[in-house]
């Protein structure tokens, strides 16, 4: 069932990332990023990292929201609902883009992949946490928190105007 998921969740996060370079609207675009975003969070997941995972998961959903409310408010083209392009030069992106995969692709399949050494640790989220911020896990989490205050304060604010406002 698991490798069934993975499957299922790569070939989404690559659908959905493929979709955000051929909609021709930005709130279209936003979801299928979006949507991207979240299946790589539910293949993170499946890698047993539950933590790093959910804050994915939180991370792009604010993210997507917050990027939803400044379409609105200060775009010309209304919530973004209007057709425009994404991408310039499609040429050369397009052989950049196949080029990388291409390269990414051999370097996975021809590494000779090194052999295990040890065990996983029993709680792999504390031993992220431990590698990434050693003794400021405290001052992080803390961060963390004032930081997610912050954007919560602003998308409330930002949301009390609109563009249209000033002329009333």
């Amino acid at each position: 069932m698991e490798v069934v998921l993975f499957w299922v969740l790569a070939v989404a996060a690559l659908v959905f990332g493929f979709l955000v370079f051929r909609l021709n609207s930005m709130a279209q675009v936003t979801f299928a990023l979006l949507a991207s975003f979240l299946a790589v969070a539910g293949l993170v997941l499946l890698l047993g990292l539950g933590y790093l995972g959910v804050v994915i998961v939180l991370m792009m959903v604010i993210e997507m929201v917050i990027m939803a409310v400044f379409m609105i408010m200060y775009m010309m083209n209304p919530a973004g609902l209007m057709p425009m392009a994404m991408y310039h030069n499609k040429a050369g992106a397009m052989a950049i883009s196949v080029g990388t995969f291409v390269v990414l692709a051999a370097g996975i399949l021809l590494v000779d992949w090194p052999d295990r050494q040890g065990a996983p640790p029993a709680d792999p989220t504390f031993a992220l946490g431990e590698a990434l911020m050693g003794g400021q896990m405290l001052t992080m989490m803390t961060l963390g928190v004032a930081l997610f205050a912050t954007i919560v304060a602003t998308v409330v604010l930002a949301t009390n105007r609109g563009r249209y406002d000033r002329f009333g």
